[in-house]
């Protein structure tokens, strides 16, 4: 399916915005499924990113996506939300509606949840439970896509317990936190972890966890993809686990965005995947 009826305008607004690779995704997806359109990198500072949102049906926008630091402000600045941004808290793709309303959406959850499909088709979220280092935004939305996906059982460990804790209580029963000191022992069972920390990412340390007491049928995942290869993938190849690297998430996240804009549902393909695998 192609659409030639108009020309699509999106981008990314971040701050910094150089370093983004979504223009180069979405970018390829236009020319690839001959879309005419554009995706631009938009540096928008933080205390201007209201009137930079205001002015995306102005400019003809289909919408765009957020990055840091822009993702939880955003909310306060659209016309509505839907669902899941609401309960991540964040937003990572705006719409432009035929009224001209911004409308909010968070596609990363979907996008991890689909990168995990893609590495290991036969996983299931329900078949063990699934553990998350970290407790921020990212870890936020993956607990979010997690549960979606039927998981019955997130355990989160984070170096401020207080900080899981509050992830865990807005997420319901299904999530527990954990003192970080437990978190080698609380891998035990089970069927998934994931870094949602930027430890193990270029000019960070690597994540401290031992992967002893995990099943080796499991999948590791990280949520960087600078490196491609983390010290915790490695870790995870030595074991006889299944690693699943960050980029698929950026990747798989973006395909919703762009149907959103376009009517086009994209494929990631393993020629777009080498492309930005070649800017990393």
């Amino acid at each position: 399916m192609t659409n030639n009826r108009r020309f699509v305008l999106a981008g990314v607004m971040g701050w910094p915005i150089a370093h983004s690779r979504s223009p180069k995704i979405h970018n390829y997806w236009f020319a690839h499924y001959g879309v005419e359109g554009y995706y631009a990198p938009l540096p928008i500072e933080p205390g201007q990113l209201e009137a930079a949102l205001r002015a995306l049906p102005a400019l003809g926008f289909a919408g765009c996506n957020l990055t840091i630091p822009h993702k939880e402000t955003a909310l306060k600045f659209l016309d509505r939300v839907d669902q899941s941004a609401a309960r991540i808290g964040a937003v990572n793709c705006v719409v432009v509606d035929r009224n001209g309303e911004l409308i909010g959406r968070n596609y990363d959850g979907y996008g991890f949840v689909a990168s995990l499909r893609k590495a290991a088709p036969n996983w299931l979220a329900e078949s063990a439970p699934c553990v998350i280092i970290g407790a921020g935004g990212g870890a936020r939305a993956i607990v979010d896509g997690l549960l979606e996906a039927g998981a019955k059982e997130i355990r989160l460990f984070n170096r401020t317990l207080a900080r899981a804790e509050t992830l865990a209580a807005d997420f319901g029963p299904r999530v527990s936190a954990f003192a970080w000191d437990e978190r080698a022992a609380g891998l035990a069972g089970a069927g998934l972890v994931v870094n949602a920390t930027s430890q193990g990412m270029v000019g960070q340390p690597p994540l401290d966890l031992s992967l002893s007491e995990l099943p080796r049928s499991a999948l590791v995942a990280d949520i960087v993809y600078a490196p491609l290869e983390t010290p915790l993938l490695t870790a995870a190849r030595q074991h006889g686990a299944t690693p699943v690297d960050g980029l698929g998430m950026l990747l798989h996240q973006a395909r919703p965005a762009f149907r959103d804009w376009t009517g086009v549902m994209p494929d990631v393909t393993p020629t777009l995947r080498a492309a930005i695998v070649a800017t990393l």
